[in-house]
């Protein structure tokens, strides 16, 4: 890890967590009363995310890193353990005005930009959806929800956002779906980014793009980042900390840098030799 890296991973370790997993484990039933069998997707993981700091999840698909982001988003209930945010358990709460209120502050941000985004809805609608079911309830106050939408698409870098605000996800590109699909987990400033897989979908081209908006949103709104891949070396590239995951559990995790210079864990160093190197000889 560079110098500069350093001091900034550290002092955030100091500060508590914003969100937390504790002891999470979400099994699956699958099969009929004859052949009824149980998926253990996830076991025992455990989890701190700090203001400012993106941990990455690593792993082939079917490791459960999907499965641990849909948790900690409240679209699956876990089997067992805990999420606490600021501090506080949320399980306990299922009511409308706590689930809402937590997913205000926790937002996901999906694998497919076209498949996260209604067809028959233009862009507009999709910021000012949002705006309105959460009431604006920052800095949304005394603007009008279609410049909060500029503002939106703006920071996102769709310029003009006139133009884009008024179109319709099939006109525009997979890096321009997930722009909007940004913005729109932007609305209601939250303090948490769960990132599902955002760039597999996307021309390589476009990736560091993505990459690099999720990089100035972390650092300008201190948003903790949860960032799920299966790709190591944008792991490297964008994330404070990496956690590998096989088959439901944690093998190795620590600073990115050190992980991918010194990986320990055999998994870790199979990842790592997939990983394409202009530098190896075949």
């Amino acid at each position: 890890m560079s110098t500069e890296q350093t001091p900034r991973l550290e002092t955030l370790i100091n500060k508590p967590p914003i969100l937390e997993a504790r002891n999470l484990t979400k099994h699956f039933i699958s099969g009929n009363a004859l052949s009824r069998r149980v998926v253990r997707a996830l076991q025992d993981f455990n989890l701190r995310l700090y203001p400012g700091k993106v941990v990455a999840l690593v792993g082939e698909s079917g490791s459960g890193k999907s499965t641990a982001s849909r948790l900690l988003s409240r679209l699956y209930e876990p089997t067992s353990g805990d999420i606490l945010f600021e501090g506080k358990s949320v399980l306990q709460h299922k009511d409308r005005r706590s689930m809402l209120h937590y997913r205000s502050e926790v937002q996901m941000i999906f694998q497919d930009p076209f498949s996260s985004l209604n067809p028959i809805h233009s862009v507009d609608y999709h910021l000012q959806r949002p705006l309105q079911i959460h009431h604006n309830r920052r800095s949304g106050k005394g603007k009008t929800k279609r410049s909060q939408v500029l503002n939106l698409l703006n920071r996102v870098a769709l310029d003009p956002p006139e133009d884009y605000a008024s179109k319709y996800p099939h006109q525009l590109s997979g890096g321009q779906r997930q722009r909007v699909a940004i913005a729109r987990a932007l609305a209601v400033e939250p303090k948490v980014i769960l990132a599902d897989e955002p760039i597999s979908m996307l021309d390589v081209s476009i990736r560091i793009g993505i990459l690099n908006l999720m990089s100035e949103l972390r650092d300008q709104d201190n948003i903790a980042f949860l960032y799920v891949t299966h790709d190591l070396a944008s792991a490297r590239y964008f994330s404070d900390e990496t956690m590998v995951m096989y088959a439901g559990h944690v093998v190795e995790s620590g600073a990115s840098e050190e992980l991918i210079r010194n990986p320990q864990h055999p998994y870790t160093q199979l990842l790592l030799s997939a990983v394409p190197d202009p530098a190896r000889r075949p």
